[in-house]
């Protein structure tokens, strides 16, 4: 069974997703967000090797400690939806400049799509489409571990954001509903903010899909 630790980045408390074996070694990074510090104390503290630093989608506060991860771990890999790729470098897509923090990282060194199957250790994670608070956004799940990461598509009770440049509600709807909730009832959810809920619940209780 892998290690999952959920570190809450900067003024956005951006949930960092750091998956790891149960004997240590090698990790992967999802979504480092501002102030990626007590992240990467984690990572170093525990011994551990980041590998694949993924994103789930291309805003400001998912993708602003990649270049300090990359800094801190040479060889790490930024994996970035390829819809969202150029969010990394353009401050007005990523959301820093209209929140006055203008802000770019260093492009991907690999994209995305989704039906991807992405392996670590015994495990595979397949990425899913969960655009719509964004025009790439993904999901990574793993049925293995019966855990799905979904950025800002879903939340607990709630749903992404669809107001923003290059969001459609409508897509997200749809990917939401046949993408996520077509995964088991007892599949963990770990949002992008906020407490962790499960399929089960959000199909069954989530207001803004019924």
């Amino acid at each position: 069974m892998l290690a999952i630790r959920t570190v809450p980045l900067g003024s956005f408390q951006t949930n960092c997703i750091i998956i790891s074996g149960p004997d240590g070694g090698e990790c992967w990074v999802v979504d480092p967000g501002m102030r990626p510090g007590p992240a990467i104390e984690y990572v170093r503290s525990d011994g551990l090797n980041p590998t694949r630093i993924l994103l789930t989608h291309g805003h400001c506060d998912h993708i602003a400690g990649a270049d300090q991860f990359r800094d801190a771990f040479p060889g790490v890999l930024v994996c970035c939806p390829e819809k969202d790729a150029g969010m990394l470098t353009d401050p007005d897509t990523n959301l820093s400049g209209p929140f006055g923090i203008p802000m770019a990282i260093a492009q991907a060194d690999e994209t995305i799509n989704p039906g991807q199957e992405l392996t670590f250790g015994q495990t595979i994670w397949t990425v899913l489409d969960t655009a719509g608070h964004t025009p790439g956004g993904v999901s990574y799940y793993c049925p293995g571990e019966k855990l799905v990461i979904v950025g800002d598509s879903l939340f607990s009770m709630s749903i992404g954001r669809t107001d923003l440049p290059g969001s459609s509600h409508t897509q997200l709807i749809d990917n939401i509903r046949n993408n996520l909730l077509t995964l088991p009832d007892d599949t963990r959810v770990i949002p992008g903010h906020g407490p962790e809920t499960s399929i089960g619940i959000e199909r069954a209780m989530n207001q803004y899909l019924q």
